[in-house]
């Protein structure tokens, strides 16, 4: 026994003194790419075609299988703000693609910004920032931690440019289908780049004009197209560039511009590219989930992805660049669809839900225009009016709500006095409701159909709380990663915390999320 204690101590003493395991080197390069509309169960799906970027991450990176965003509005400019803030919209402020601004009187977007102009599209068009998210980014606290750090942002979205890069961002760049052109905001510069100027002249949009969407795998000319660019023919017209694989091309060429151009992984401070492909999401939408060019979509996004690795690395150097993929929300299936299979699901409609709100508000208190313009979710009273006529607006709120509660299919509806007071059912919904709350923003009734039924006449809709909007891939892949699958419940809030750890920075300063040490090294 004695002779046990004492190796016991002399290993004791051993470990005490080894030199500490050296930490994992700080990446030069942080690759932050969101998917627009990506499920997760995309990953599963399509799994055997994916033979590139999207195969990297699933091999050799770290793969959360289980993540779920936290808030109800799971909507673009919404997951986007999350993505590395870790910020919900109580938080940050970003309750929504767009909102009622009460005190300008007018329908106001996340990023629209009256003080900015567009710079390189149409002369005098309005510009954009990130004016209205209230916290800090990954980059933010990147910049302000070692000013050597470069920060770029591009998406052919505005919101998908600006909110994940930040305030601070050196550049924030979105295509403009105006011009066609790839613009920025007064916001950052007076002018672009000469290199976007130089994309721009090149008029890369061009080379589709009159294209036809083939399938991947199709042997020549004959087969047929999900859509062309050609309208008045018998095949579907894709709508715009934007709703083709090649609006996520364009992306990821001048993604791979901006690497180059801004000497990205070069810098006396970590630099940051966030690269959100937005064609995944108008696609989306106008074919749903279940259509045949959502699997030819990600796999082509998943070639995409390959090429932008290859050329990460041979700009920045092997193993020098920490990839971090995330999507910024679901999807639900097209109604007609579900019908089909004998679920649940149908269209709704939002005017009739707010003419019964309105008849039943003119019924009790008297005639007036009670409700201002808004959306089909969340809708905003005329204060001013309920204030002339010297009523509570908690009790107006309430009849709102009782009026909306009594139409077909809606499963809840909640009252922003329910919010404030915190008077929600105390579940994963009644809390998404919760955080999904800021009330110098938020209207003043929030009504939610029930699973798969959707207030849009004719696409493919998200924007809820149920699983198939919240279920989004989190992967990682590069320096100080370990890799495996990592089954337990996270939520995209995780990853911004998680970087900034990895960094040596402060945490974004709304983030609420923790910080993923079990696939750290």
């Amino acid at each position: 026994l004695r002779r046990r204690n004492f190796l016991c101590l002399l290993a004791v003493a051993a470990a005490l003194a080894a030199p500490p395991a050296p930490n994992p080197k700080k990446p030069r390069l942080v690759l932050a790419i969101v998917i627009d509309q990506f499920r997760y169960d995309y990953l599963l799906r399509f799994r055997d075609d994916y033979h590139s970027g999207l195969a990297r991450l699933l091999d050799g990176g770290a793969v959360f299988t289980d993540a779920h965003f936290l808030h109800a509005a799971t909507v673009t400019a919404v997951g986007h703000a999350t993505f590395l803030t870790g910020a919900t919209p109580s938080e940050s402020g970003i309750i929504g693609n767009e909102w009622y601004d009460r005190s300008s009187g007018q329908t106001v977007t996340s990023v629209s910004d009256p003080d900015t102009k567009a710079v390189g599209g149409v002369p005098g068009a309005a510009g954009a920032s990130p004016r209205r998210l209230l916290v800090s980014t990954l980059g933010d606290e990147l910049k302000m931690s070692t000013p050597g750090s470069r920060v770029i942002g591009v998406s052919i979205k505005d919101r998908g440019a600006i909110l994940p890069s930040g305030h601070m961002a050196d550049g924030a760049y979105w295509y403009d289908p105006d011009s066609n052109h790839w613009i920025t905001s007064s916001y950052y510069r007076a002018e672009l780049p000469p290199w976007v100027k130089s994309l721009n002249d090149e008029k890369t949009f061009q080379r589709y004009v009159g294209a036809k969407w083939l399938p991947v795998d199709a042997r020549d000319e004959s087969a047929q197209p999900f859509c062309t660019m050609l309208s008045g023919t018998a095949v579907r017209y894709c709508g715009s560039l934007e709703a083709t694989p090649w609006g996520n091309e364009m992306i990821e060429e001048f993604a791979e511009r901006a690497l180059v151009n801004e000497d990205l992984g070069h810098h006396a401070g970590v630099d940051l590219l966030t690269v959100s492909f937005s064609s995944n999401d108008y696609v989306g939408h106008d074919v749903g989930p279940d259509d045949p060019a959502i699997r030819d979509l990600s796999i082509r996004t998943d070639r995409l992805l390959g090429k932008l690795f290859d050329a990460v690395e041979q700009r920045v150097g092997a193993g020098n660049t920490l990839i971090v993929l995330g999507s910024d929300h679901g999807v639900a299936p097209m109604p007609e669809v579900n019908q089909a299979r004998h679920m649940p699901g149908g269209r709704l409609s939002a005017e009739r839900v707010r003419k019964a709100i309105a008849d039943a508000l003119t019924q009790r208190f008297g005639p007036g225009d009670w409700l201002l313009p808004s959306g089909s979710d969340m809708l905003y009273l005329n204060l001013k009016l309920v204030a002339s006529l010297n009523l509570d607006s908690a009790a107006v709120e309430r009849a709102a709500a009782a009026a909306a509660r009594a139409q077909d299919h809606i499963a809840r509806v909640y009252t922003s006095e329910d919010l404030r007071t915190g008077n929600v059912q105390q579940d994963a919904i009644g809390r998404a409701f919760s955080v999904q709350y800021y009330a110098p923003r938020s209207g003043n009734l929030f009504i939610l159909p029930e699973p798969y039924y959707t207030f849009y006449a004719s696409m493919a809709f998200h924007g809820t709380p149920y699983d198939y909007d919240t279920h989004v891939p989190v992967m990682f892949l590069g320096p100080g990663i370990k890799p495996g699958t990592y089954p337990g419940r996270i939520a995209p809030n995780d990853i911004a915390p998680t970087l900034a750890a990895m960094l040596g920075v402060a945490q974004p300063s709304g983030c609420i999320g923790r910080v993923l040490s079990e696939m750290m090294q």
